[in-house]
């Protein structure tokens, strides 16, 4: 396996997921369509006050009812123990439902805890296929971890190109490491996959500068001199 440079960014995603020690709760609103939805947006309201007690009884109505959000948000409480002891198995069935519900931060929260083999059996295999299911619906984190897992083969087959074209749709939805690793992929070129392209390099650098990366600044910088170096002419 090539020692490619941007080797060391790809173990960033993967820290910050151990370091994580229980997913977050959600507070976006449900689609408009979703069932209960103002009970879901008032437990909601609820929680952020700290009505713990009140935001649990109703999350729970609100599950029930089938609004996913809520069954969500129900789950990490039962998890964390908010408003009632933890509860663990319950939690599990509230969080497998919002996620065969289609929503994608249930999907990547799933395939976390499976990657870390917390509440349930360690199954990279699982975690990846609840990846690959969040990051289709749009999820950009869970873009990351299963770019990250190609890369490095966790669970799947050691794939350039699939860990490039995860990267690179978390990179056009915005990530700013992300766009730097897609910046390393044009700047060095991979066979079968990317040609080398320090136009691109530059493109995708000057992305993920612009979000605050101090490396992809420093690259960017280092590409704009090499550049003009080689338009300047010779004695």
């Amino acid at each position: 396996m090539p020692n490619h440079p941007w080797r060391r960014r790809i173990a960033i995603p993967m820290l910050l997921l151990a370091l994580s020690l229980l997913p977050s709760f959600a507070f976006a609103t449900s689609d408009p369509g979703q069932p209960a939805q103002a009970l879901t947006q008032q437990a909601v309201a609820e929680y952020e006050a700290g009505a713990h007690d009140d935001a649990l009884r109703d999350f729970a109505r609100a599950a029930r009812q089938g609004n996913r959000l809520a069954q969500f948000n129900y789950a990490m409480m039962l998890l964390r123990g908010e408003g009632t002891a933890q509860k663990p198995a319950e939690a599990l069935v509230w969080l497998k439902k919002a996620a065969d519900a289609e929503m994608t931060h249930a999907q990547f929260t799933w395939g976390e805890l499976h990657e870390r083999g917390d509440f349930v059996p360690r199954s990279l295999e699982e975690a990846n296929r609840w990846y690959r299911r969040a990051g289709q619906g749009g999820h950009v984190q869970a873009q990351v971890a299963l770019a990250t897992n190609y890369f490095t083969g966790r669970g799947v087959p050691l794939d350039y190109g699939e860990a490039f074209a995860w990267y690179s749709r978390a990179a056009d939805a915005g990530d700013g490491s992300a766009q730097y690793i897609v910046g390393s992929f044009y700047e060095r070129g991979e066979p079968g996959v990317v040609e080398r392209d320090l136009e691109q390099a530059r493109v995708w650098y000057a992305r993920s500068a612009a979000r605050g990366d101090p490396g992809a600044l420093a690259k960017l910088r280092s590409l704009l001199e090499q550049a003009a170096r080689s338009r300047r002419p010779t004695m």
